[in-house]
């Protein structure tokens, strides 16, 4: 009999997916995390953390399955946080649910599991599993859930071989409405309980708040750039390289100082994000502002009028050689070569028609429609129909 340990967050999609194991015949065991407990970071007066295993608990009973709790903590304050502070300081927007899949839940979490005996790690994740033969050799794939509103493939877009043999995703099959009522059919405890919200594991951490903890304040200016401004109109060089040509796309602009005009005051460039329209305090404009770029070396923070302001769109996007990832390495391009995907740079977007181009200092991902908000430090991830083949830090 197959030995399974289910992480069991407390969540209704974790619980039906040991339920699920569980009818599939194999030996079910529940492991929850436990990955904060820092009080000199005020969250909320909750305690989310202690809800969430006594309810991981009582599914556990329920199902009559072993149940057990493990402290991550440590190891999630130094692989998930501390590297979260750092991107913020450099101006780039990490995202800790794609590292805390990466490096927490198919590395700490996995390595306890198999110590336990485990044969598979399965999760609540919408995404499914797939197997295909290439050279005689079983490789593993990363498929879309079933359920399009709910896709979480692109959470677990930096995993390995290794990791995605020992996986398994029970609920990917199925529907969130599905799920939910598999758990009310089985009375669980969580079957109405809302999704959660904020970041994986900490629970309620408006991110801000968290930020403005651990980050040092230090005022700055916003400035507003008119859409007509000159920097929207740089002449793309006349070149034959398709590498400059890709490199001029997916470079910043070169925004300064005297480049609009000054709207209002902040108070730290390394808060903000590309895309964000939430926050600025800047009232009295026609149309929303968004933050259209940061400079966190001179503490600027540059925004443009509307959600179609030129600033806000980039044609291309580059990726370090050290940041490019495939899940299918087998499908892996070499020095020169491209491949026509479908592409996405956020969670829930819907896929783009992209085209990688790998060169020797790195891969150029560039869209077919101009995209908007590309963010440094979050993770552009490419599809083949609804297989991930791999993904990339937007550098």
């Amino acid at each position: 009999m197959k030995r399974v340990v289910v992480g069991l967050s407390g969540g209704v999609d974790s619980s039906v997916a040991a339920y699920l194991l569980q009818q599939q015949g194999y030996e079910v065991i529940g492991l929850f995390m436990k990955n904060w407990h820092d009080d000199s970071v005020t969250i909320s007066n909750e305690c989310p953390w202690l809800e969430d295993s006594n309810d991981a608990l009582l599914v556990a009973e329920k199902l009559g399955i072993p149940f057990q709790t493990v402290d991550l903590s440590e190891q999630y304050k130094e692989k998930i946080v501390d590297y979260m502070f750092a991107e913020y300081e450099k101006g780039r927007t990490p995202n800790p649910d794609v590292l805390c899949n990466r490096e927490i839940k198919f590395d700490v979490f996995m390595k306890i599991a198999l110590s336990l005996g485990a044969d598979y790690v399965a999760t609540g994740h919408y995404c499914r599993k797939g197997e295909t033969e290439v050279d005689g050799k079983t490789v593993y794939q990363l498929l879309s859930g079933a359920d399009n509103n709910k896709d979480q493939s692109y959470f677990l877009c930096q995993l390995s071989q290794e990791q995605l043999a020992k996986a398994l995703f029970p609920i990917g099959e199925l529907t969130k409405p599905e799920v939910r009522q598999i758990a009310a059919e089985m009375d669980l405890v969580t079957a109405e309980k809302k999704d959660s919200q904020g970041l994986c594991f900490i629970g309620k951490v408006r991110l801000p708040e968290f930020l403005q903890q651990k980050l040092q304040p230090k005022e700055g200016i916003i400035i507003q750039v008119d859409k007509d401004d000159a920097v929207f109109s740089i002449a793309k060089p006349e070149t034959d390289s398709v590498e400059s040509a890709l490199a001029f796309e997916a470079a910043k602009l070169p925004f300064g100082e005297a480049q609009g005009k000054v709207v209002g005051k902040h108070q730290g460039a390394h808060y903000f994000t590309n895309g964000q329209r939430k926050g600025l305090g800047v009232g009295g404009t026609t149309e929303p502002l968004f933050i259209i770029a940061t400079d966190v070396d001179r503490n600027i923070v540059y925004t443009g009028l509307g959600s179609e302001h030129p600033g806000l769109f980039r044609k291309a996007l580059f990726v370090n050689p050290s940041e490019v990832h495939w899940i299918r390495e087998d499908m892996a391009l070499q020095d020169g070569q491209t491949l026509e995907v479908m592409a996405r740079i956020r969670y829930r977007q819907p896929l783009q028609k992209a085209t990688l181009h790998q060169f020797e200092n790195g891969m150029y991902v560039s869209f077919d429609e101009p995209q908007s908000a590309i963010t440094e430090g979050q993770f552009v991830a490419w599809y083949h129909d609804d297989e991930l083949l791999g993904s990339g830090v937007i550098s």
